[in-house]
């Protein structure tokens, strides 16, 4: 089943997710070469593909996984969120309708 992992940002985070994006895109690029990726990306603060100094709000990443649990596990091991980028995290069941 697909789950949506949906990660908000803490004030002032964006020179963290600049230094931790490395280690946080390997682990989504895994999920992707795995096959069990649907979609992921930033959410930016501002109406811009480029934000800028204004930053991110947050991301949201949806992918399959075993279980809830197991979803919320990775979600967990995120370093956006043991480096203090995320504020919260948000795992919910995700059901994939369109497109087909």
């Amino acid at each position: 089943m697909f789950y949506l992992i949906y990660g908000e940002d803490a004030p002032d985070s964006l020179a963290l997710r600049a230094v931790n994006r490395p280690a946080h895109l390997a682990r989504i690029q895994a999920l992707q070469n795995q096959g069990k990726l649907l979609l992921a990306g930033p959410c930016p603060a501002i109406d811009s593909a480029d934000p800028g100094p204004a930053g991110f709000t947050g991301s949201l990443i949806v992918a399959e996984f075993a279980s809830l649990k197991a979803a919320q596990e990775w979600a967990d091991a995120d370093p956006y969120l043991l480096t203090g980028i995320y504020a919260k995290v948000t795992v919910k069941p995700f059901k994939k309708v369109l497109p087909e």
